[in-house]
């Protein structure tokens, strides 16, 4: 048992050393490294140098928005390039498992996604030395933006695994990141009612089986996923239909990965958020598995 986990390591190893060793032999990790810290030095002039706001938090919450564009470019070809090169069919030839090939690349967009993280620590201890400084709040909220970043990074994965265009997998992975960013903003606009938020949830439940017919190929737990948790919706709704009212809103809210970030930016260590989001994490990372399992079966 022992031998078998450290071959896996090694397996696992050998993927993340070869994934990071492309990112360097090309521009993706420079381009990324390269935009996070020109953002993050915009941000820290506009708020910590002109404002003379010592909360550098801020400046993360400003970075924010542009994981709508550096987590695609990041993560479209992570998958998606070995799909197209048809080189995965190399690894399902290898000793290795198509979770530790996940978890290896995964790993090294994580390294790539940390390396300039690594500088940005820098800055509250550079603005500490000309004046006060929250520095628990700072990196406290430093931490919670690699969590947040994370999580990205894994539906950016998924997404990648989906298809073998690089192109189509960075134009969904924006136009999903997006919506995720502006949803508490969109949860002001949609329906509040009990009916409204009963219809968002069951055209909710027929989405999710479709992403399971598309992920299993079987059409049967497909169709038996949706129809109970449509009539589990509907007899709720027949019992007590005041539990829908406002139901909508609450979930675009909860479901926010920057949403959850901004607490953080607020002062607040939420132990929730970061529950919330090693839970995207694992789930994704378990979708972009069974996508890949798929193909190794077809």
């Amino acid at each position: 048992m022992i031998s078998w986990r450290k071959a896996g390591c090694r397996q696992m190893t050998a993927v993340f050393k070869h994934e990071l060793s492309n990112y360097f032999h090309s521009l993706t990790a420079y381009f990324f490294g390269a935009f996070l810290l020109v953002f993050v030095g915009i941000g820290a002039m506009v708020y910590n140098i002109q404002q003379a706001v010592a909360n550098f938090e801020y400046v993360l919450s400003f970075v924010s928005l542009v994981f709508v564009v550096l987590v695609p470019v990041l993560t479209m070809r992570v998958i998606a390039e070995e799909r197209k090169q048809k080189t995965d069919q190399l690894l399902y030839s290898l000793p290795v498992t198509t979770t530790q090939v996940v978890i290896g690349k995964y790993l090294a967009l994580l390294v790539i996604y940390l390396i300039p993280l690594c500088i940005i620590c820098v800055y509250p201890l550079i603005f500490a030395q000309y004046g006060e400084v929250y520095l628990l709040t700072s990196y406290g909220s430093i931490a919670a933006f690699f969590v947040m970043g994370a999580a990205l990074i894994a539906v950016g994965t998924f997404i990648s695994s989906l298809t073998e265009n690089q192109g189509f997998a960075a134009g969904i992975a924006i136009p999903v990141i997006l919506l995720n960013y502006y949803s508490v903003s969109l949860a002001e606009h949609v329906s509040a009612t009990a009916p409204g938020s009963a219809a968002a949830l069951c055209v909710l439940c027929c989405l999710l089986g479709v992403i399971i017919r598309f992920m299993t190929k079987n059409a049967s737990l497909a169709y038996a996923v949706s129809f109970v948790l449509l009539l589990a919706v509907g007899v709720v709704y027949l019992v007590d239909s005041t539990l829908f009212e406002g139901l909508l809103p609450r979930i675009m809210t909860r479901l926010s990965l920057f949403e959850q970030f901004y607490r953080f930016v607020n002062g607040v260590f939420d132990l929730t958020a970061i529950v919330y989001y090693l839970t995207v994490i694992v789930f994704f990372l378990f979708l972009s598995v069974q996508s890949l399992e798929k193909r190794r079966y077809n």
